[in-house]
């Protein structure tokens, strides 16, 4: 039996925290995202970090950033990416909220950075975006999901398939669902 007409439902009176302007600049980088980043050969990442920047990310190492074209960024303006990352393919960085990669951060294929959820104890579930960190050299296994808020630290490690909803140490080998630490990571050599 259908509830009554005028009966709470989820999503009702929700809006866009957004102002128009960045809606509309949204639209234009999902087009140049879907176009031109996209049907980029595989090795111009020089290129493919250029629109990022051409739309605001901080990314300041010329050369020195490798993002694949099946890489997707919600908002360039909330990206910043030290020297020495690598966002592999089909990496999904859907940062509502500032997503910050360290020098060296390594992400393998499909790793899906999540800054955002909703507050779903209230009808409407207003977005809750909260910013993520990884700290220097850190490597994301393949598949990896990385919840809003989290901070990874340097050198860690985090195994495929990982969900990591929770800080995970530095120097600290860590996998799971949900993932937590196992075993301390030695200096690479």
């Amino acid at each position: 039996m259908d509830p009554a007409p005028s009966s709470p439902y989820l999503g009702q009176g929700n809006r866009s925290p957004n102002p128009r302007r960045e809606i509309a600049l949204r639209g234009l980088w999902a087009a140049v995202q879907h176009t031109l980043f996209r049907w980029s050969p595989r090795g111009l990442h020089a290129f493919r970090v250029a629109l990022l920047r051409l739309f605001g990310a901080a990314i300041p190492a010329d050369g020195q950033v490798r993002i694949y074209p099946t890489a997707s960024i919600i908002y360039p303006w909330k990206l910043s990416c030290a020297a020495r990352v690598m966002v592999g393919p089909h990496v999904n960085l859907y940062n509502l909220a500032p997503i910050s990669l360290g020098y060296g951060v390594q992400m393998s294929q499909a790793v899906h950075l999540c800054a955002g959820t909703h507050d779903y104890l209230r009808w409407a579930m207003p977005l809750v975006a909260q910013p993520i960190v990884i700290g220097a050299n850190a490597w994301l296994g393949a598949e990896v999901f990385v919840g809003p808020g989290v901070t990874i630290g340097e050198l860690a490690v985090i195994g495929a398939r990982s969900v990591v909803v929770k800080d995970q140490p530095a120097r600290t080998v860590c996998a799971g669902n949900p993932c937590r630490p196992l075993k301390p990571r030695p200096e690479p050599q």
